[in-house]
């Protein structure tokens, strides 16, 4: 296997003492995953977060052989981290999509989404601006992988989408999140809990 193209890292696992297994979206070949040697270094380390837009370079002998990879950042995520709304969303966003997609399978309509709705998480002035990006972004995925999934209202308010994500959270746990590693859906929680707090 033999693949550049840009991606957005989605998860990151430390392997070994110094390494990092990396699995990040791409457009054409879907989700990959790579070994990125020294990415628990200093130099790397800003590199593999999560929700990053990166340049991968992809190299294995063989299909059933982990590629080693190699990233070049592209846009980072990394001034976000510390806004506790927007790294929640960043975290669950990218958790969901490393969990539910299986790997290598092409679908360029969620990739196109993942990169918007990360875009929204960042750039809009309150979480107003993206919730709604989001709450379509788990529609998307679930409508994708079969599952049904109706896109939010054009002009919802804040407490409409809020609903839709409630009602979102057992349908993501019970046909893309079971029998997974992890417990993702934390993250969701945590979201959930911070998006509340917006109410008051």
């Amino acid at each position: 296997m033999q693949l550049t193209a840009p991606a957005i890292v989605v998860a990151a696992r430390p392997h070994g003492e110094t390494a990092v297994i990396v699995r990040a979206m791409t457009e054409g070949h879907g989700l990959v995953a790579g070994y990125v040697a020294g990415g628990r270094g200093r130099a790397l380390r800003p590199v593999v977060i999560p929700g990053n837009v990166v340049e991968i370079d992809l190299r294995a002998r063989s299909e059933s052989q982990l590629p080693f990879a190699r990233l070049e950042l592209v846009e980072s995520r990394g001034p976000w981290l510390g806004e506790p709304l927007p790294a929640a969303a960043i975290g669950w966003v990218t958790a969901l999509t490393a969990t539910a997609l299986p790997e290598r399978n092409a679908y360029p309509n969620i990739y196109r989404a993942l990169a918007a709705v990360l875009d929204a998480i960042c750039h809009a002035p309150s979480a107003r601006g993206w919730l709604q990006g989001l709450v379509a972004y788990e529609a998307l995925l679930l409508r994708e992988l079969g599952y049904g999934g109706a896109p939010p209202p054009a002009e919802a308010g804040l407490e409409p989408l809020l609903e839709i994500f409630a009602a979102h959270g057992p349908l993501l746990e019970r046909y893309l999140l079971a029998d997974r590693r992890g417990d993702v859906m934390a993250a969701r929680t945590m979201l959930h809990e911070r998006l509340g707090r917006m109410r008051s």
